[in-house]
């Protein structure tokens, strides 16, 4: 691939690495992905006593109220609504199969969420993912707005930027100026996230791999749409959001050079 600097100027090429020679499979790239979400998702439960809960324990017992059964009623376990003197008002709240009834299988707090991926095949999913970010057509398919010169590897120079408005007038300069417009248009969320402080939701953009801590990593932090990374740290869920692998990916010649030597996800 080509190597431009950050005046879209072309000052040399560079080989692939072997990583993204990687054959597309999108069905490992998707275990990948729900395996990391897993992860992340917190558990959740009823109280093991709900519907249970009652502000007066009657025991039913007919020595004790010598009432209770013998009335031509099934034993149902009952939930005391009042009661005057040996007259019960029941309701069968305990038994899940009543009216007004409590849950039979309410969702358990003990229940694992997480999801187990093997090694080889989580490192198979990345390097999959890195070729499909190569992929003209898989890219555009996410509606991405490509530069006309794309795929490329930008200069290393890019990782000294420490402003925020440099980072935009460098990337607008590349070519991405569509696509940080694109990214920066919200849209409402339908349903009831807009009460839950997620009113909008944004789309996502454009992904740079860095080769290790820059002023960079601050600098394109604020940016609305775009992540950034250093390339060791790569994993499915960055490389191909939502499961869907064709990610709009600009890597530093440095990080190729990182990933290369260092064989990183082989």
């Amino acid at each position: 691939m080509n190597i431009y600097n950050l005046k879209a100027e072309k000052v040399g090429s560079v080989n692939t690495p072997m990583q993204f020679s990687e054959e597309y499979h999108p069905d490992v790239i998707r275990r990948a992905v729900l395996a990391i979400q897993s992860h992340k998702r917190q558990r959740y439960g009823a109280d093991p006593l709900a519907g249970k809960k009652t502000t007066v324990k009657i025991s039913k017992r007919r020595r004790e109220y010598r009432t209770s059964y013998g009335h031509g009623i099934s034993r149902v376990p009952r939930k005391v609504m009042w009661r005057r003197g040996r007259q019960f008002g029941w309701e069968g709240a305990y038994a899940p199969g009543t009216k007004g009834g409590r849950k039979a299988h309410p969702p358990k707090s003990e229940k694992v969420w997480e999801l187990k991926i093997n090694i080889k095949e989580r490192r198979k999913a990345i390097r999959s993912a890195l070729a499909a970010t190569l992929d003209k057509e898989l890219v555009e398919a996410r509606n991405h707005v490509l530069p006309k010169f794309f795929p490329f590897i930008v200069d290393s120079e890019i990782e000294n930027i420490n402003k925020t408005k440099d980072v935009e007038r460098a990337l607008e300069s590349l070519g991405l100026k569509e696509e940080l417009a694109r990214v920066h248009e919200k849209r409402i969320r339908a349903g009831k996230g807009k009460m839950r402080g997620r009113k909008t939701m944004s789309r996502k953009g454009l992904l740079l791999v860095v080769s290790g801590t820059c002023h960079l990593l601050k600098a394109a932090k604020n940016i609305e749409g775009i992540d950034i990374t250093v390339v060791d740290k790569l994993n499915a869920e960055v490389l191909a959001p939502g499961t869907v692998a064709g990610r709009l990916t600009l890597f530093t010649d440095k990080a190729i050079e990182r990933l290369e030597k260092e064989r990183l996800f082989m």
